[in-house]
């Protein structure tokens, strides 16, 4: 049985959920523990920060995790969220746990130590440390609580590693390239035939549809015409087709009645580990 409901606790499913109003603010969450005295310290520590920060203007404390968890709740729109989703997970538990303002360099420090100790790239690295920058820089200059005040004082300085390892990129040969395309599965043979041919990414052939196919009859070829909402860029894109491509859009035509590639993610591709 749940206590007094004055007390502000209350007891649900086995769990004890604050019910509380305090100086105006009502505080309504589950205090994710079945201890009584334990519910009892995290109420009393809710009550005393709106206290600080409804009296003197003290922000209350964020572990990083919650920040974390907001920016992806934030941006479910982007085609870049599972890539963020994926540094998040990584970096949890070093940083998790951790109130914002002790996220640094230096707390990052033990994090970029493994991950150079597993071989990674110094740009595979950046990735989740420009993660991280990105949320600390939203919880000082954007995300503000109920009091008027942002979750972080100010963002620190997240200093991304240099490119010095960094793989030149050069152009495939022609017997690189055959080699790779005979090397590949049929279905990937054909995308990447395609994407060398017109310059689409990865999320963008795998979301292609015969919707957005226009016949030039005058050219006899077409082209497809991608929504921004399937562009990085967020701007619509005219894709031509030169005898190549068209051939590899021929070949499948009629396999599926929306999707040039079915069974593909809808403009998300996973996020590479090798970079």
């Amino acid at each position: 049985m749940g206590r007094n409901r004055n007390s502000g606790l209350r007891k649900r499913g086995g769990i004890w959920h604050i019910d509380k109003q305090v100086l105006g603010h009502r505080i309504h969450q589950s205090t994710g523990t079945s201890d009584l005295k334990t519910a009892e310290l995290i109420l009393a520590r809710r009550v005393e920060e709106i206290r600080q920060a409804s009296v003197f203007g003290i922000r209350p404390v964020r572990i990083f995790r919650e920040a974390a968890t907001r920016f992806l709740e934030e941006n479910t729109h982007l085609t870049t969220l599972r890539t963020y989703a994926f540094h998040l997970k990584e970096l949890d538990p070093y940083i998790g746990l951790l109130p914002l303002y002790q996220v640094h360099m230096g707390t990052l420090q033990a994090y970029v130590d493994k991950r150079k100790k597993e071989g990674k790239k110094n740009k595979t690295v950046n990735g989740a440390l420009a993660t991280v920058r990105r949320v600390l820089n939203l919880s000082a200059r954007l995300w503000r609580d109920e009091h008027g005040l942002t979750w972080l004082e100010s963002a620190p300085l997240i200093q991304l590693l240099p490119l010095h390892d960094a793989r030149r990129p050069y152009p495939l040969s022609w017997e690189e390239q055959h080699r790779l395309f005979k090397a590949l599965p049929d279905h990937l043979s054909r995308m990447c035939l395609f994407k060398v041919n017109t310059g689409c990414r990865d999320g963008e052939v795998c979301s292609l549809q015969w919707d957005w196919e226009i016949d030039v009859p005058e050219l006899g070829t077409s082209v497809f015409l991608i929504p921004g909402a399937k562009v990085k860029n967020r701007e619509d894109r005219l894709v031509v087709l030169n005898r190549v491509a068209k051939s590899v859009i021929d070949g499948v035509r009629g396999q599926h009645p929306q999707r040039i590639v079915p069974g593909a993610s809808a403009g998300i591709t996973a996020p590479t580990d090798n970079r």
